[in-house]
């Protein structure tokens, strides 16, 4: 009977200990939950915990990138930085109808070569992020074709199918979700298309032999020779396509694809558009008498030469109401202008003051005043800054008409010279750039401007985050 006992007294002992836990709990949750109804509500006691910090993503955006806020390239407030009382020209903003650039250093549209069928690849999106990650203030993408043949090199960049859209939307998100503004150069390359890319030809040139010296990507090369395209039926040079002389119904279709590119720039998301009519494409050769021979009314007089590049430009205004661009060659850098008769025998200065007031009546909000490429015999005297006087012509007889600037300005003070010269309103980059991409944040530093960085690089501009009296 002991021994029985103590059996069931373990047993309970073990039953009891068993069930302790679903006692204890229950009458525990009891006393928390008293205490917490009888003590005061949150709205009478101070939240002493701390702020949640995040890192938080850029809005609007698909994809996961920072917030940069200020964006990258941007002046900080003059209370943080009292060096940003007085800004250079150059880091103040610049408003085209409802899209603000951060400041006046854009990128130029550079061609890259290495596109797939039209389709830009992830070289371009390093090219392009690269830029929007430094602090420029716009970055436009490389000349773009509106239709395969108006490409200048088989792997040179195109928008005339949808199919390209993708690729360049992911280009496009990525800069704006740094804050940059992003264009694109919408182009046809008329008699100076199927080429090949300059490193190719370099290679044809170094092996000789014959056709060494040629410049044209054959079918074999992925090109198109006999199906180029041009006001006349004139080559560039010896070493390029013989081009067939558009027809009338020929230009309507050009226009036409450059309306559908329009749209697909809608999808794309870019701010602005700028139309390609210089360094000797199929625009510039339209209004130059140099290459166009034409006797119709789209050549011979000033007027019918200038007929494609204004009805390009009204066909694109019609539908698109963001900033439009357009960059001119202001001249074939030939000999002359006109001959002793007076007679238009080159592309110039003269010419380009008429066709920049046309455009501008035609609603383009701003000329980027480049030069050359149309005439094999050019004699250009380059030196810095050797285009912005073209510039600088054009906006004092236009005043009202946005200019910007390019060729060889290469120097943070050069720059800021240029501006506050009123030779130009905006200034464009390229070689500079892909030497030096950082230049925004360099020009910042050096002209004493405090100027946001990216927060992932900050830690390599302490001497320009530095406050000074």
């Amino acid at each position: 009977m002991t021994t029985r006992r103590f059996i069931d007294r373990r047993l309970l002992i073990i039953i009891l200990w068993a069930a302790l836990p679903l006692l204890i709990f229950p009458m525990a949750s009891r006393i928390l939950r008293f205490f917490r109804l009888s003590s005061p509500t949150s709205k009478d006691v101070p939240d002493s915990s701390p702020s949640v910090f995040r890192n938080v993503p850029a809005p609007g955006i698909d994809e996961y990138y920072p917030l940069n806020d200020p964006p990258i390239g941007t002046p900080f407030p003059p209370d943080e930085f009292p060096q940003n009382k007085a800004l250079p020209k150059l880091f103040t903003p610049f408003k085209i109808r409802d899209v603000e650039f951060k400041n006046r250093i854009w990128v130029s549209p550079m061609c890259q070569y290495s596109a797939v069928d039209g389709h830009m690849t992830d070289w371009h999106l390093v090219h392009i992020g690269g830029f929007a990650t430094r602090g420029a203030g716009s970055i436009m993408l490389e000349a773009t074709a509106v239709a395969p043949e108006g490409r200048i090199t088989p792997e040179c960049a195109g928008i005339w199918s949808d199919t390209h859209i993708a690729p360049m939307k992911r280009i496009v998100d990525f800069a704006h979700g740094q804050g940059t503004a992003v264009g694109i150069q919408l182009a046809h390359a008329g008699r100076k298309a199927s080429t090949l890319a300059p490193w190719v030809q370099a290679r044809r040139e170094k092996a000789g032999g014959k056709g060494s010296k040629s410049a044209v990507a054959r079918e074999v090369e992925g090109g198109w020779p006999t199906n180029v395209v041009g006001p006349s039926d004139t080559p560039f040079a010896d070493t390029y396509p013989t081009p067939k002389a558009l027809s009338i119904d020929e230009i309507k279709d050009i226009i036409q694809a450059y309306v559908d590119a329009v749209e697909r720039c809608k999808k794309i998301g870019f701010d602005f558009i700028e139309i390609h009519g210089a360094h000797g494409y199929l625009i510039h050769s339209f209004y130059s008498p140099i290459s166009n021979k034409r006797t119709d009314e789209y050549g011979g007089s000033l007027p019918n030469r200038l007929r494609l590049a204004l009805e390009v430009t009204r066909a694109i205004r019609k539908v698109w109401d963001k900033p439009l661009f357009f960059r001119l060659s202001a001249t074939d850098w030939a000999k002359e202008e006109k001959d002793k008769n007076g007679e238009w025998v080159s592309w110039g200065i003269q010419q380009s003051i008429e066709l920049s007031r046309l455009l501008s009546e035609e609603g383009v909000d701003l000329v980027d005043v480049s030069s050359g490429g149309n005439y094999v015999g050019q004699q250009i005297p380059v030196g810095p800054g050797y285009q912005v006087p073209l510039a600088k012509q054009i906006k004092e007889s236009i005043p009202t008409l946005a200019v910007g600037a390019v060729g060889l300005i290469t120097d943070p003070h050069q720059s800021a010279q240029i501006l506050q010269s009123g030779s130009a309103d905006v200034l464009f980059y390229a070689r500079e750039l892909l030497r030096h991409a950082d230049f925004p944040l360099f020009a910042a530093q050096e002209l004493g401007v405090a100027v946001k960085p990216a927060d992932q690089y900050e830690r390599a501009w302490s001497r320009m985050l530095t406050p000074k009296k």
